[in-house]
């Protein structure tokens, strides 16, 4: 890359949108032309502000628990994940479901069940109270202790140092997770790997993207939500890469003039769970302020794709339907005395 004269952009590739999401979102929407408003959405579909609203404003209703969701209709789990308890939630409440669970966090979680099938401590590497690791948690929850980063190896206690496995959160800093698997492998020498890396691929090319950049920008935006565990760590990984500046933005108009003062390099990019028009409004920002030359960082080439749930081939309106009227026959019937 070299240095155009002026100021200019380096703009991130990949970004945005993985495929986990797209499939996430995009099944939300299919959902919505099948079925018709509302379909229910249990926690954020994705962690991205805009995609929220925009699905809301289609019809998609977004609620914390299960309980909420008024029985005889749709709920859509998110690409996080969800406990095998949140199943069992919706299936007492009468409630067609729609699982968007990413197919890579839906690995670990195989993963989670058949090492604690087979007796092993397993130690989570991942942030405390995310979505994807209360859903990886819930699987076997006897079995599995999370670890919060290199800090936390200490406290770790394990019933037999020669049957324990690590697995992690999909959307961690592949260099921060290393470290705590580095520190684990320290104090347990017998810790064993799981059969590939957790880290989704989407995660790793986005992070790589802007080491590659982050040595020659001054400031770097991310464009993605606070709620957003990749996009966090892109922020992360551009300071360490060498920017001076990294911020988090969920919208162009939260730019602050400020930070361009002695810039001559911005980097952009966003989380796995953005909309592309964010960026470019982001890019037309900039453009505004003389950062008109725009050249592409590339990583790596992404082609994976992911079919959409299965329960979209379903009508899913008749089978909640049939629920309902399950529970008021039982309920006759026992008033009846059968």
């Amino acid at each position: 890359m070299s240095a155009s004269p002026g100021r200019r952009v380096l703009l991130a590739a990949p970004r945005g949108y993985c495929a986990g999401v797209d499939r996430a979102v995009i099944a939300v929407e299919k959902a919505l032309e099948q079925y018709g408003a509302p379909v229910y959405v249990r926690h954020e579909i994705v962690h991205n502000k805009y995609v929220v609203q925009t699905l809301e404003k289609k019809g998609a209703i977004f609620v914390e628990q299960t309980e909420e969701v008024p029985p005889g209709n749709i709920v859509m789990f998110s690409a996080h994940g969800v406990a095998p308890v949140v199943h069992e939630e919706a299936e007492r409440g009468r409630l067609a479901t729609i699982d968007a669970t990413c197919p890579l966090v839906t690995k670990v979680h195989k993963e989670a069940v058949r090492f604690a099938g087979e007796d092993y401590d397993i130690l989570l590497i991942g942030h405390e109270g995310h979505e994807e690791v209360i859903g990886t948690s819930g699987e076997a929850p006897d079995h599995i202790q999370l670890v919060d980063g290199p800090g936390d190896v200490q406290k770790v206690e394990v019933r037999d140092p020669s049957k324990v496995v690590w697995l992690s959160q999909t959307t961690l800093s592949v260099d921060e997770t290393m470290e705590t698997v580095d520190a684990l492998k320290e104090k347990f020498p017998q810790l064993i790997s799981p059969p590939s890396d957790d880290i989704c691929y989407a995660t790793q090319n986005r992070q790589l993207a802007v080491k590659q950049m982050g040595a020659e920008s001054e400031l770097v935006i991310v464009v993605g939500s606070r709620n957003s565990s990749n996009s966090k760590r892109l922020v992360e990984v551009a300071k360490i890469a060498g920017a001076r500046e990294a911020y988090l933005v969920d919208f162009a108009d939260e730019i602050d003039e400020a930070w361009l003062e002695g810039v001559s390099t911005v980097g952009v990019t966003s989380g796995a769970s953005v909309p592309e028009v964010l960026v470019e409004q982001v890019l037309e920002w900039l453009s505004q302020r003389g950062f008109e030359d725009v050249e592409i960082v590339k990583a790596a080439e992404e082609s994976i794709t992911f079919s959409l749930p299965k329960e979209l081939r379903r009508d899913l309106r008749e089978e909640a339907t049939a629920l309902v009227a399950e529970r008021r026959g039982a309920g006759a019937g026992e008033d009846s005395g059968e």
